[in-house]
C-alpha cells in the first residue's frame, strides 16, 4: 500500500498538554492503585483501524477500540483526535500497520505505557489463523483464539467448495489480481495468471497482462484505480479487505466468495 505521510507535528503538542493536565488531576477509576489498567485482567486494545480491530477480537480481546473510521478509505490519511490519544493512555496494546506513519507518535502524544505491536494485515487464510494466534500469546486469550480458528477453519472450507463448485464448466478460471486481493483467489482456488498493484497498471503491464486473456479482474475495492484491464472483457470484482464495525473477520471472506462466485457465474 502506498505510504502517505501525515503530517502530524502541530495537533500532538496541544493534544498531549491537554492529557498532561488531566493526568495531573488524579488517578480515574479506570487505573489501579500501582498505575495498571484495572480492567480484570482482560487486555484493552486500541486498533488504528477496524481491520486491526477484527484481528485482535478474533484473538480473544473483548475491549477493542477503533481509531480510524470505516469511512477513511486510506487510514495513513487519518488525523486524530484528542478523544483517540485518551483511549491509547488507557491501553495495554496499540495495534498498527507499517503503512500508518503516525501509530508510535500516536502513543508518543498520549504518554501511553501500551505495547506497539505491528499487525501483518493479510486476509490469506494461512497467515490470518497465524496472526490471530500470535496476538492470542500476546494477550493471553489462547482458548478463545482457538475457538475462532476452528468457526473460521470449517467457514472457509466450505467457501473454498462452494467456489469450486461454480467454476464455469468445471475448470478454473484465469485471473489477474491485486497484490493485496490475492487472497480471495486462493480460495477461490482460481489460475492466478498475473498479478498488478499497489500503484497503477502501466502500459506495458495493461499489454502483458491483457494478452493472458484472464476472466476476472480482482481489484481491491480501498485501492482501485478504475478500470483495470479496459477492453480485455476480463469482469472486475470489487474486493473488500476491512471488516465493518462489528469487527468481524468472517463476512469479509463471505462478502469476497459471493462476489468471486456471481462473477464466475456470469463469465
Amino acid at each position: 500500500m502506498a505510504r502517505n505521510r501525515v503530517r502530524l507535528a502541530c495537533l500532538f503538542a496541544p493534544l498531549t498538554a491537554v492529557l498532561l493536565l488531566t493526568a495531573g488531576c488524579g488517578s480515574s477509576d479506570a487505573e489501579s492503585s500501582d498505575g495498571g489498567h484495572a480492567h480484570d485482567g482482560a487486555p484493552v486494545v486500541v486498533a488504528t483501524t477496524t481491520w486491526e480491530g477484527a484481528f485482535a477480537k478474533a484473538a480473544g480481546a473483548k475491549d477493542v477500540k477503533v481509531i480510524v473510521p470505516k469511512s477513511v478509505q486510506h487510514a495513513p490519511d487519518y488525523d486524530p483526535k484528542p478523544s483517540d490519544l485518551a483511549a491509547v493512555a488507557e491501553a495495554d496494546f496499540v495495534l498498527y500497520a507499517p503503512f500508518e506513519p503516525y501509530a508510535e507518535k500516536i502513543k508518543e502524544a498520549a504518554g501511553s505505557d501500551a505495547e506497539l505491536v505491528e499487525v501483518n494485515l493479510d486476509n490469506d487464510a494461512d497467515k490470518a489463523t497465524a496472526e490471530v494466534a500470535r496476538l492470542a500469546k500476546l494477550f493471553g486469550t489462547a482458548d478463545a483464539a482457538a475457538s475462532w480458528q476452528k468457526t473460521f477453519g470449517t467457514q472457509y472450507a466450505g467457501l473454498q467448495r462452494e467456489l469450486k463448485a461454480a467454476w464455469p464448466g468445471g475448470k478454473a478460471p484465469s485471473v489477474v489480481t491485486q497484490v493485496f486481493t490475492a487472497w480471495s483467489a486462493k480460495m477461490a482456488g482460481v489460475n492466478v495468471v498475473g498479478t498488478y498493484g499497489p500503484g497503477a497498471v502501466t502500459a506495458k503491464q495493461l499489454s502483458g497482462l491483457s494478452a493472458k486473456k484472464p476472466a476476472l479482474v480482482l481489484d481491491n475495492a480501498h485501492m482501485s484505480t478504475g478500470t483495470v484491464l479496459p477492453d480485455s472483457g476480463a469482469k472486475q470484482v470489487r474486493i473488500v479487505n476491512y471488516p465493518g464495525d462489528d469487527l468481524d473477520l468472517l463476512p469479509v471472506y463471505r462478502a469476497a466468495a459471493a462476489a468471486v462466485k456471481a462473477a464466475m457465474a456470469g463469465a
